[in-house]
């Protein structure tokens, strides 16, 4: 059994099967490295590998090993010689007595001992701590630093290692990541009693292994919230993009009790983005994920619960009552409610695509991915903003990009500051006419079949990354027969329900809804989910605000 005491030292690792001598061993090294070093000793070489295992998921680091030779089921030599697979940088020693003094020798070859020490040791200020001392001093100049951050291992071409990975990163939660296939992957795995087949594995700070896990258990082990404080909040705000954010920090701060629920990570489609250059106060441009990190960290400065990974199904009208439905079940009630649930990116509808998203197809910039683009050929389908500014992100290291654009040229769809950038970088082009016809790879993406729409000429191009922004559909199904939509499932607001100047069907209050209000009172849409809304992030900043002071109109009035 390992026993230990402060977890937060570096730690020396020592292990016998004589219980006097492990606590004899154990007391003298506390007695001469016990404030600077964490000991752990261990009373078997299978309950030291054990220790070993706990401690390099919790990413610990162990600087010295001290085992003795003669131990039943598995001597020192033996225990070594898997410890080195945990922790290869750790400092080994072996106890022996006089007569195995060739084992030991022996030893030096096998599993690269660094010393071995005879027993007794008396006196250790002569006999031990010399040793151990030029053994630290060794240890400290190697580079060894402690990982106390989120692990994720997993493989190149495993789609939800790639979701994992994208989550962690838009959620602001600091992660490693090791490749199923390089050493500190497989230690990793082993340690975790993992085989790999199943990946990713990830491993919390606090050294619990995850085998595949969902958005929402791994959101709850790496510290966001995932549970509402309350039953009943003045202001549910559903969507963390730039529409939701501005509204939970103008709601927060204006004293309603807000909270923001988030089917996947805050900062929407706009938090995805490499660089925003067009957004008021920031004329050197901000990268989404640092508009949305400043975001979150000021609504949660003036209070909004922000809650991560939690998909809502349903709004349900009781009363003066809205009720908030969750995919497990639960429920929680509002007074008022703001939709920001934005836009997701349309499916590109060709074959092999689905089979290969993740494993070479992207929707979105999966900024995550960009390292991995490094010296390779990289295709982009799209001609917006978004496919414009992930051009120019990921033109820094790959070899090439093209964006293949479906119109005959990029001024429709794209801002002329974006489009000078990319008529301006090298290693940019742009094919116009240009659709993808189907995409194929065995495992991961290998080639793409490209079509000129004008001409009909195809073309089969090799190709290990899509990047794919072909236009967005709103996320309101779930809404369906309580909100009014239109045909395309943006959502009716203000004058749009009343174009006859006659109110919604069920409307009964003596006032026309506001301009940001459904047809359900109290229910408000901000941002990109609202019908002819301008699909910009400063808009839907200020449409989020504006809903808060309708929302406070509305309950002046309730």
């Amino acid at each position: 059994m390992a026993q230990a005491a402060d977890a937060s030292r570096t730690i020396i690792l020592t292990v016998d099967d004589d219980p006097g001598v492990s606590r004899s061993v154990a007391r003298d090294l506390r007695r001469r490295y016990g404030e600077s070093y964490r000991i752990v000793r261990a009373e078997s070489g299978q309950s030291a590998l054990d220790a070993l295992r706990e401690l390099k998921l919790r990413g610990d680091l162990v600087a010295v090993i001290l085992a003795d030779y003669r131990m039943p089921h598995m001597n020192g030599i033996e225990f070594l010689e898997q410890a080195l697979d945990v922790y290869p940088g750790a400092r080994r020693v072996l106890l022996t007595a006089y007569a195995d003094t060739n084992a030991a020798i022996d030893a030096i070859n096998v599993v690269d001992l660094d010393h071995y020490l005879l027993k007794p040791w008396d006196p250790p200020e002569e006999k031990l701590y010399p040793v151990l001392d030029d053994l630290l001093e060794t240890w400290r100049h190697t580079e060894h630093r402690a990982v106390p951050v989120t692990k994720v291992v997993g493989h190149r071409w495993s789609a939800r290692s790639s979701e994992v990975r994208e989550f962690l990163a838009r959620n602001q939660v600091p992660y490693r990541w090791y490749s199923s296939d390089e050493p500190e992957g497989r230690r990793l795995l082993s340690a975790a009693g993992a085989d790999g087949l199943r990946l990713p594995l990830v491993i919390t700070p606090d050294g619990t292994p995850l085998t595949e896990p969902e958005d929402q258990d791994l959101a709850a082990r790496v510290g966001l919230a995932t549970t509402p404080a309350a039953d009943l909040y003045d202001l549910v705000i559903i969507g963390g993009g730039p529409a939701g954010l501005g509204a939970a920090v103008y709601g927060a701060s204006e004293g309603l009790r807000t909270v923001l629920v988030e089917r996947s990570a805050t900062g929407g489609q706009a938090g995805q983005s490499s660089r925003i250059e067009n957004y008021l106060g920031f004329p050197d441009g901000v990268s989404g994920a640092q508009l949305t990190d400043r975001a979150r960290r000021q609504a949660a400065k003036f209070g909004a619960e922000i809650l991560t990974a939690r998909e809502v199904t349903a709004l349900e009208i009781n009363g003066a009552a809205r009720t908030i439905r969750f995919s497990d079940g639960s429920a929680i009630a509002a007074q008022s409610v703001i939709l920001a649930t934005g836009v997701s990116y349309r499916q590109l509808d060709a074959p092999g695509v689905a089979e290969l998203t993740g494993c070479g197809v992207f929707y979105g910039s999966a900024l995550t991915e960009a390292p991995a683009c490094q010296g390779h050929d990289v295709y982009i389908v799209g001609g917006a903003n978004s496919a414009g500014q992930a051009a120019m992100y990921l033109a820094r290291g790959a070899k090439s990009v093209t964006i293949l654009v479906r119109g005959s040229s990029l001024s429709a769809s794209m801002s002329h500051y974006l489009i000078q950038q990319v008529m301006d970088a090298p290693t940019i082009s742009v094919r116009t006419t240009t659709v993808v016809e189907a995409a194929h790879g065995s495992g991961h993406l290998e080639q793409l079949t490209l079509r000129d729409t004008t001409t009909g000429h195809t073309e089969l191009v090799d190709a290990q990354w899509l990047f794919v922004f072909i236009g967005a559909a709103p996320l309101t199904d779930w809404l369906d027969g309580t909100v009014l939509r239109d045909s395309r499932g943006f959502i009716l607001t203000g004058p749009d329900l009343t174009a006859d100047g006659q109110p919604p069907a069920g409307w009964e209050l003596d006032r026309p809804p506001y301009h940001l209000e459904t047809n359900v009172p109290g229910v408000f849409v901000a941002g990109d989910a609202r019908a002819e809304s301008a699909k910009r992030v400063a808009s839907a900043v200020g449409e989020g605000a504006m809903a808060v002071m309708l929302v406070h109109r509305y309950l002046e009035q309730s």
